[in-house]
């Protein structure tokens, strides 16, 4: 994948929606548990030496697997290379946990998967889209995709 390593760079600066440091072994041969900072700001899980500000690697969460190992251990790995594993371990129980929801909840697709579950709720509560007051309801799309053919 590509990216702008200075986005990338100032994205790892914004607030964090969970921060912590935390044991963390990457995929190589021979890799070791290090304690590293880890911050997960928006899809990326940025982790950093303890005492430097720049990152030294980000995953972005996208068609991944988070997988409880063990006691205070979870597992990142990611579908295209189901063998190539990032490991983490946890101070405790609870805060394994709230990773694994934490980290969970930021892809896009499941953002992607709330927004239709709840826009699908909110038209049977109402009976209305409540996408159309923007203008994106399904016809709306329809009709946009008809145009750019």
């Amino acid at each position: 994948m590509r990216y702008n390593e200075r986005e990338l760079l100032s994205l790892s600066r914004q607030p964090a929606e969970k921060a912590a440091e935390i044991l963390m072994r990457v995929p190589k041969k021979g890799s070791v548990l290090k304690k590293r900072l880890v911050k997960l700001v928006v899809n990326f899980l940025f982790y950093f030496r303890t005492d430097e500000a720049e990152p030294i690697g980000a995953l972005l969460l996208e068609h991944c697997r988070i997988t409880k190992e063990e006691e205070n251990v979870f597992s990142i790995s990611f579908i295209e290379e189901p063998e190539r594993k990032y490991c983490f371990e946890c101070d405790s129980e609870e805060q394994c946990q709230e990773w694994i929801e934490a980290l969970k909840r930021a892809s896009y697709e499941f953002m992607r998967r709330s927004l239709i579950f709840y826009r699908n709720e909110i038209q049977k509560m109402t009976g209305k889209d409540p996408l159309e007051q923007f203008g994106i309801s399904e016809e709306a799309r329809f009709q946009l995709a008809s145009r750019k053919q």
